[in-house]
Order: structure tokens, then C-alpha cells, then sequence
């Protein structure tokens, strides 16, 4: 399978989840409860789904930050076991020209990018179900110092550490990926309703996986997972991509329609992730994260 073939049938995939939720709730609805004109929960959601621009796909360029957190490494083999405290950590921005040109690749996996694949639920178009892809990024801040405590080479090890890319380089580079499912809800806000000049303030929660990419060195061994194109995904432990926990996220911003078809979005998100069984050489590592993240976004309706 080609990677252009591979990528659309994941796509075929995702898409293909919500049409469950819409049928199960076309099965489940009922009748409204007095004599006043108005649509059950099943005719609004049949008639959703008969209508036009009742999906939504955007594509957007973000920004994250992450609160100072502990890093739990474990080497059994090597005699380590051992907390790095309240590591700073960064993004790791791409350029304008990568961004570009990872979009008209289809190469989702480049820079710091964010998925949005929605279907609204409602005939109103107010709520809708979605899968989200933020392939966020996550570097340990080099050459500053942390306090660690624990044991090194089977001795207790308990003093400051400069951290430097051959004493303690820990990155998710390629990346921090939270995938997720959420609820999202569209308010109007100002100008004409489902067109040109539509203002919306939207809103999301979510939950899903953690599947990053670890890139590390713990006191001179790094850790080795193999090429990209190899054992990519995501159950084994030399996968370069691994299911590594879970995450949960809430997200606020506004959705403006420059066109019938076509809208901007830019939102503020905050997630919490658990990441555990990191690989590092030999060893893993436990960790978990508090994120805010920005995402200026792109979509059309279909």
C-alpha cells in the first residue's frame, strides 16, 4: 500500500465512525410529549442528516505550552530508577514554508498540525460529534537544571542536574499526539445564520489516547525504536508510533464563515494528559502533562 493510499483509507476509516452514532440515534428517538408543531429528537436528527454541509473538516496550524512536570525513568537492567522534577518543557514551531508544503503533500506528521473531522447531530447544526487530531509537539528545555532523586547505577542518586543532550534529552517530537473524540456545541453570535458573515462561539470536550513518538537520551543511551516507515504503528514496543496513555481536553474559541462553505476558526485549548510505559533505553518513563495549546484552523462544510 502506498502512503497517499494509506492516508485516505484512514480516512475512509474515521469517517466512517460517526455514521454509527447518527444511526443509532435515528433507532432511538422519541415522540415529542405535547401537541405543539416541533421536531422530535428523530426527525431533527433525520433531517440533519439529509441536508447539505452536514460535515466539516478543517486543517490548522498550533502552538502549545506545558507546565513544569516530573519524569519518572526506569532502567531495571542499567540499576535506575529515578524522578527528574519539574522539567520546563517547549513546543517546537516549523517553518511558514513546511507547514505549506506538508498540506499540499498530505503529510499530517510534519509540523505542529491539528485535525478536526466533524457531522452535526442536530437539524439546527448546533451540536456535533468529532474526531480531533492535535499533533502537538514536547522538548525538554535544555541546559537548565532540575533537581533528581533516586537510585543511578543501583547507588541513591539525589543532587542537581544540568540537562543536556547527552546527561537527559527527552522529547516528543513527532510527536505528542492527542487523539480524541469530542462533543462540540455552536452558538451564534452575531450576523446572518449559516452564511457569509456567520459568527459562532464553539466549544469542545473530548477524551482519547496519547500516542507519541519518544526521542531520548538518559545518561549517554538513546533510545532506538527503528526507521519511520518500519513497524509504524501502534502496539508494539519498537512502533514508532505507541499507544502510551490517555488524554482529555476542553476547548473554547469562535467559527467565522467567510463564505457559505468555507470558515476560520481559532480556538484556546487545555489538556491534561497520563502518559505511562514511554520507551527510553532499556527502561520506560512515566509522566504527566498539563498543556494549553492555540490553533488557528481552516475548514469547509460538505
Amino acid at each position: 500500500m502506498t502512503k497517499i493510499a494509506g492516508k485516505h483509507l484512514l480516512l475512509t476509516m474515521l469517517l466512517s465512525v460517526f455514521a454509527i452514532p447518527a444511526v443509532w440515534a435515528q433507532d432511538n428517538g422519541t415522540a415529542p410529549n405535547n401537541s405543539q408543531p416541533q421536531l422530535s429528537a428523530e426527525a431533527s436528527i433525520a433531517k440533519s442528516l439529509n441536508k447539505e454541509n452536514n460535515w466539516y473538516f478543517s486543517w490548522g496550524y498550533s502552538r502549545q505550552q506545558y507546565a513544569p512536570s516530573d519524569i519518572h525513568i526506569s532502567q531495571p537492567g542499567l540499576g535506575n530508577d529515578f524522578t527528574v522534577h519539574q522539567a520546563a518543557a517547549s513546543d517546537f514551531p516549523a517553518s511558514v514554508q513546511d507547514t505549506i508544503k506538508s498540506l499540499t503533500e498530505f503529510e499530517f506528521t510534519g509540523p505542529q498540525e491539528n485535525v478536526r473531522i466533524g457531522k452535526f447531530m442536530n437539524a439546527e447544526k448546533t451540536f456535533a460529534i468529532e474526531f480531533s487530531l492535535d499533533h502537538s509537539k514536547y522538548n525538554t528545555d535544555m541546559n537548565q537544571t532540575v533537581a533528581v532523586s533516586g537510585t543511578k547505577a543501583n547507588q541513591p542518586y539525589n543532587q542537581n542536574l544540568t540537562l543536556t543532550e547527552q546527561d537527559f534529552y527527552y522529547a516528543l517530537h513527532n510527536g505528542l499526539n492527542h487523539v480524541m473524540i469530542n462533543a462540540v456545541w455552536l452558538q451564534h453570535l452575531y450576523g446572518p445564520e449559516n452564511k457569509a458573515g456567520d459568527l459562532q462561539l464553539i466549544s469542545r470536550a473530548g477524551a482519547g489516547i496519547l500516542l507519541p513518538h519518544a526521542d531520548n537520551v538518559i545518561f549517554g543511551n538513546a533510545n532506538q525504536v527503528g526507521p519511520k516507515n518500519e513497524n509504524v504503528c501502534c502496539t508494539s514496543s519498537k512502533d514508532w508510533w505507541q499507544i502510551n496513555g490517555w488524554t482529555a481536553g476542553v476547548e473554547v474559541g469562535v467559527r467565522y464563515r467567510v463564505y457559505k462553505s468555507i470558515y476560520l476558526e481559532l480556538t484556546s485549548k487545555l489538556a491534561y494528559g497520563v502518559l505511562r510505559g514511554v520507551p527510553v533505553y532499556q527502561g520506560s518513563a512515566d509522566q504527566n502533562i498539563w498543556m494549553s495549546e492555540q490553533v488557528l484552523s481552516t475548514g469547509f462544510l460538505f
